[in-house]
């Protein structure tokens, strides 16, 4: 890797992030002013230290390890997590609103964070001991280690409950056998928070170390989507792990889905980055393109296509606030999560669609975004629940009826 960055300098200084924010509905107005101040200085971080690489990493298949630092330094892994465990100290629309910015640079970037701070933080503050929160959680803040979070596997994705990954018990350790599949960061991970069935048939979270004998973490490679975020398996072969590390405060499959309901909150705000993103190359592109004499701004079909962007991405905007406030108070409930990440990630996958037509022929260069907003987007789609899956979480909330068996 070393090599690589070296040769980023170059891309760094010809690079420029022309990038401003679009709030066609004043919803800054409210935001408060740490909000706000969160906002700006992951911005200015994604501007300085994502934009001028991100593209050349995509483009090689490569994660920018060296940005687990940064992420730790800007708050980024568990912004609303207690300070004395890690976290940030903050609310959850400054952590849905961090999610964006991130995001906005690549959503390669923001799964980094969301992973560590959604499913691998969040899961041992809310069910670990208070000796786990302080073994993991301050060391996972810090960027000191990395974590992953194994709950899909190779033959159970949107059904986790039929996950075959076990453990048996052995004294004062759990045997585990299993194997985990389409996990962010687990290439790289230090720790793992792992789920799997005790002999009763009981889910349960275990925190496995990478060191741990018969414990491996293959790359997954061949992605089109997602090329700068790390992706692997996890392999365990007669890990032994011990009691000590099985999260004590939960039980079944509640354990997982909250750990999920918390990152998909954090992407119903971070696609809206993504959309902003190719929404505001469109329109500058729009206005600096001339054809027939004039620029393609100014034709009616461009500006169709200008109008209905922002107005989706406000209707996103208003309903990641929505939702947000309701966080805030304890009240936002998954299906309610789940409407947003679906409604927000096919907005902007719609949008980066319609901006890459805008873009005309540059519009599949790297010289622009719009393509790997476009082909990240595709598995922001199906991850951590499917569109189809939350579609029937919505249709399940609303008749009472159960349509998934």
């Amino acid at each position: 890797m070393q090599n690589t960055d070296n040769g980023m300098a170059t891309a760094k200084k010809a690079k420029e992030d022309r990038f401003q924010g679009h709030d066609y509905y004043l919803i800054d107005e409210l935001l408060q002013e740490d909000h706000l101040l969160a906002r700006a200085a992951v911005r200015d971080w994604v501007k300085q230290e994502v934009s001028p690489i991100i593209e050349e990493y995509s483009d090689k298949a490569q994660c920018p390890t060296h940005l687990f630092k940064g992420l730790a330094e800007i708050g980024a892994f568990g912004p609303s997590l207690p300070a004395e465990y890690g976290g940030g100290g903050m609310d959850e629309i400054a952590y849905g609103i961090i999610m964006q910015e991130l995001e906005r640079g690549d959503s390669g970037v923001r799964s980094m964070a969301s992973v560590q701070g959604s499913l691998v933080m969040f899961p041992i503050y809310k069910f670990g001991s208070e000796e786990q929160r302080r073994k993991y959680l301050p060391k996972l803040g810090n960027g000191d280690f990395i974590g992953c979070f194994g709950l899909t596997e190779p033959d159970h994705g949107s059904n986790p409950s039929g996950m075959v990954t076990h453990i048996k018990d052995d004294g004062d350790a759990y045997i585990l056998n299993g194997a985990k599949m389409w996990i962010t960061n687990s290439p790289l991970a230090d720790v793992a928070v792992v789920w799997a069935k005790d002999e009763a048939g009981i889910i349960r979270g275990l925190i496995v170390e990478k060191d741990m004998k018969g414990f491996s973490a293959p790359e997954i490679k061949g992605k089109w989507s997602l090329r700068a975020s790390i992706t692997g398996e996890l392999v365990f072969e007669d890990v032994r792990v011990p009691k000590s590390n099985v999260l004590p405060n939960v039980q079944g499959l509640k354990g997982p889905l909250s750990c999920l309901s918390k990152a998909r909150y954090g992407i119903a705000w971070g696609a809206i980055g993504a959309a902003l993103d190719c929404y505001d190359s469109a329109l500058r592109y729009s206005l600096e393109r001339s054809q027939f004499g004039k620029p393609i701004g100014q034709f009616q079909l461009t500006q169709k296509k200008l109008a209905e962007m922002i107005t989706e991405i406000t209707k996103a905007q208003l309903l990641a606030w929505r939702l947000g406030t309701l966080a805030n108070q304890g009240k936002a409930t998954p299906a309610q999560i789940s409407m947003a990440k679906r409604n927000n990630v096919m907005m902007a996958l719609e949008i980066a669609r319609e901006a890459r037509q805008i873009h005309g022929g540059m519009g599949i260069t790297n010289e622009y975004p719009i393509m790997r907003h476009m082909m990240n987007l595709e598995t922001v789609l199906t991850y951590e629940g499917t569109h189809d899956i939350h579609l029937l979480i919505t249709g399940m909330d609303v008749t009472g009826l159960n349509a998934f068996g």
